[in-house]
């Protein structure tokens, strides 16, 4: 789903129906939970990753009665004052949160999800694959993250090391850290 979008609300209305129909039949939901609007980038910055809009995003998946939502990772704060939309008290950022990427995680989850719902993406792909996914897996358990999706092209595209990645991944959420 993409949040923002024109289409967004065409989008929430069929895909609640699809989960309600899919909870019917004892079928779980898991929701891509995407921020799409050229609105959501202001200047040089891009809120399409902004905590405290993602987090809005979350909010509405486990409304919908998603089951699992796929997020990105929070990169910032503040989308909310930059786009000139939304409302939330000011101690929000002055006060609840820093800019550290595991305040900006847990904010997300405290403000608008509970654990077990949210999971991150674990990132695109790039020349750092492996030290980028245990980082990502890393900051999403200590902000009290369950689990991180990155089953896909990283991990098929060059299989041995895919299974490397995975394996590192699950190093991390079976540590005791």
């Amino acid at each position: 789903m993409y949040f923002g979008s024109e289409e967004s609300r065409r989008q929430i209305l069929e895909i609640s129906e699809a989960f309600s129909h899919a909870h019917q039949l004892g079928m779980a939901t898991i929701l891509w939970c995407y921020l799409r609007n050229s609105a959501f980038k202001v200047g040089d910055k891009d809120f399409h990753v902004s905590a405290d809009l993602t987090g809005q995003a979350n909010h509405l998946g486990v409304t919908i009665e998603a089951d699992i939502i796929k997020q990105k990772a929070p990169e910032n704060n503040g989308g909310y004052n930059a786009i000139k939309f939304g409302k939330t008290h000011k101690k929000v950022y002055s006060e609840l949160t820093t800019d550290h990427p595991i305040d900006l995680t847990r904010t997300r989850w405290r403000t608008a999800t509970w654990a077990g719902r949210a999971h991150h993406s674990g990132g695109a792909s790039g020349d750092n694959d492996l030290a980028d996914a245990v980082k990502t897996a890393i900051i999403n358990k200590r902000a009290g993250g369950m689990g991180l999706i990155s089953a896909g092209r990283r991990s098929r595209s060059r299989m041995k090391d895919g299974v490397a990645l995975l394996n590192a991944i699950q190093d991390v959420y079976l540590s005791r850290m």
